[in-house]
């Protein structure tokens, strides 16, 4: 079957999903946190069906005016209040809020919320069913928990940025994603969830703090693993040994377009060595990896002088029709004209807007929430209902 022609089975059960219960219904999140990783875990929860009443400072969360494209892209379909947690009388609303609130989200310094009397201590006992998240730099206790920090400072710490770069050149932090933040986020959702079915079972919700330098450092286990075991037994493993890939790399076509070879395994290997016709490879000395791992540089340098030479289209044609794992480097703006990635669903229009949809098919979910709240939109509305359940 032609890789490139993939059938949109995926994608129709995305629609055909639409009308049943999402997996959170009924679930409420508070959202106080503010720029990337606390918005990201809970556009995520949106997604899934909760309720997300995103509570903003006066003025809204930063990232309206320092990254506006950001903002709009993990705070959809959330509602929106905007609460001064420094005056009593907002405050009080905030506590409200919380006695039919399941998950709290907040993104201060350690001791922020203390000091502003909105903590887990506090509002545990208003409900002991809350989970309440805490997602800061490095986490709520240690030495360095009240420093501040950016994601190229958590990737330091984690190893993340020993082991980038060229593999015979300096650290680096080289990845234009934010690892540190989504990595936080991603593990903020696991222990929510987790939580809320430990609250099924004893009926207590309970205190989360995450860490961004940790859950980066989480990410590094395979790395440190092979590491530990190298170190053990007396070997020195550096970044080259990481970095260092026989048949593995990014490269250049004639056309100026660039494709990603991971041809790792012996049968990959000889199928790439086939395609591109470099014979002095087509050895039975080069089928075991370690072998080729010792000859990464004369492999790759010969695969680029070669693969420069043709143009993408003839290489991916050959590519796929010998079973060679790659892929084509995707610039942002080819997203949404990827063949599979549209195929899955992937990208979707949302308003004006291209945005990026929940990963993962379920029942009852729909990949995007449309809309983007203003700041305060919704403070009414919730203020009116909170009335209500006072009556």
């Amino acid at each position: 079957m032609n890789r490139r022609a993939i059938d949109t089975t995926n994608k129709d059960k995305r629609s055909a999903n639409m009308g049943n219960q999402p997996p959170l219904a009924g679930i409420t999140i508070l959202d106080l946190s503010e720029l990337l990783p606390g918005p990201y875990a809970t556009q995520h929860l949106v997604e899934l069906g909760a309720r997300v009443i995103k509570v903003e400072r006066p003025g809204g969360d930063g990232a309206r005016r320092m990254f506006p494209g950001l903002f709009q892209a993990i705070n959809r379909g959330k509602e929106s209040i905007t609460l001064d947690l420094k005056s009593d009388a907002d405050r009080a609303v905030l506590k409200k809020l919380v006695k039919t609130t399941d998950v709290l989200i907040e993104s201060n310094r350690p001791g922020v919320a203390t000091r502003l009397g909105v903590d887990y201590a506090t509002f545990s006992a208003i409900n002991p069913r809350l989970i309440y998240c805490s997602i800061s730099g490095y986490g709520q206790t240690g030495p360095s928990r009240n420093w501040p920090g950016h994601d190229m400072n958590y990737a330091a710490m984690a190893g993340a940025v020993a082991i980038s770069g060229r593999p015979d050149g300096p650290p680096e932090h080289t990845t234009g994603v934010p690892i540190g933040d989504i990595a936080a986020a991603s593990f903020a959702l696991i222990s929510i969830l987790a939580a809320l079915r430990a609250r099924d079972v004893t009926g207590k919700g309970q205190y989360l703090d995450v860490a961004i330098a940790d859950s980066l450092t989480s990410w590094i286990m395979p790395r440190y693993g092979v590491w530990d075991l190298a170190h053990r037994q007396g070997v020195e493993s550096g970044k080259a040994d990481i970095l260092q890939r026989p048949g593995y790399g990014v490269f250049e076509t004639a056309d100026g377009q660039y494709l990603t070879l991971g041809a790792i395994e012996t049968p990959f290997f000889r199928s790439l060595i086939h395609v591109t016709g470099l014979s002095q490879f087509d050895d039975a000395a080069y089928d075991e990896y370690p072998a080729r791992k010792r000859a990464t540089d004369k492999i790759n340098s010969a695969l680029a002088a070669c693969i420069i030479q043709k143009d993408y289209a003839y290489w991916a044609e050959a590519f796929e029709r010998e079973d060679v794992p790659f892929s084509r480097v995707n610039s942002l703006a080819e997203l949404a004209e990827d063949p599979q990635l549209a195929a899955r669903g992937m990208i979707r229009q949302a308003g004006d807007a291209n945005v990026i949809a929940y990963p993962v098919p379920m029942d009852g979910i729909d990949g995007v929430a449309a809309k983007v709240p203003a700041a305060g939109e919704h403070g009414k509305d919730i203020l009116a209902s909170l009335d209500r359940e006072d009556c």
